[in-house]
């Protein structure tokens, strides 16, 4: 992004830093150094677009297929963005007002949310990409700059704020960043992993293997894109009736 977006980093992760000591090997400050460069560098229509149009990108792609510089080499790239990908490179109030309208939301939805197929290599294709790609610059306006900060906030605080009683519980919450990734229904899909996993906090915190069911149900989360997997382990810790502290 900028300079000021990295200084930003460095300051999220002191207050990890302050919190950590070499007893514990700094695994929070590992996490959180990891979880938070990934959480700040949030995949949205403003990334793709950049990614898309950049030459390195062109010169992979030509390597990849075996065409030389010389060939002209035609490129299609799909994109099928929904109201919530519309809305998030809108001005945070003016992207706001669009989402808690319903019926303009429902409006709007119909003619964006369907697939588009752009040629880079024409001009029209690759100027409008990059035009998208150029409002970076302006990201930190944006709904869903907004959005994605206060979601990181949310949980870092939820991940520092256990660290004093469960120190490994307070890691595996920075730990848990790891299951959002993607884009569009991908991201959407990560985002309820990582909601599900976190809603069973409160039925293992105080107990002495808080931090490995939180293990555990990241793992299975992980492991099964369907998410099955985490349904039977979330069933589990549901069904734990022993007091805090006990093993299962």
């Amino acid at each position: 992004q900028d300079i000021a977006y990295g200084g930003e980093y460095l300051d999220r992760l002191d207050r990890a830093v302050a919190l950590d000591d070499a007893g514990h090997d700094f695994a929070l400050s590992t996490a959180a150094a990891k979880h938070l460069a990934n959480a700040m560098c949030y995949v949205d229509m403003i990334r793709v677009a950049d990614l898309k149009t950049r030459s390195t990108r062109d010169r992979r792609v030509r390597r990849e297929v075996g065409v030389k510089d010389e060939t002209v080499l035609q490129v299609t790239e799909y994109f099928h963005p929904r109201i919530e990908e519309f809305c998030g490179t809108l001005p945070a109030g003016l992207g706001s007002y669009i989402e808690v309208r319903p019926k303009l939301a429902a409006f709007l939805d119909r003619r964006i949310n369907r697939g588009r197929r752009i040629r880079t290599d024409s001009f029209a294709g690759f100027a409008a990409l990059w035009f998208i790609g150029g409002l970076r610059r302006w990201r930190r306006r944006l709904l869903r700059h907004k959005v994605e900060t206060e979601h990181l906030e949310r949980w870092y605080a939820l991940a520092l704020s256990h660290v004093r009683d469960d120190y490994a519980l307070g890691t595996e919450i920075l730990n848990c960043r790891r299951l959002i990734k993607g884009y569009s229904d991908t991201r959407a899909r990560a985002q309820s992993k990582f909601d599900r996993v976190l809603s069973a906090l409160d039925m293992v915190k105080g107990r002495e293997d808080a931090a490995d069911w939180i293990r555990r149900l990241r793992e299975a989360a992980l492991k099964d894109e369907k998410g099955d997997m985490l349904d039977g382990a979330l069933k589990t810790v549901a069904s734990l009736s022993d007091g805090p502290g006990s093993s299962i």
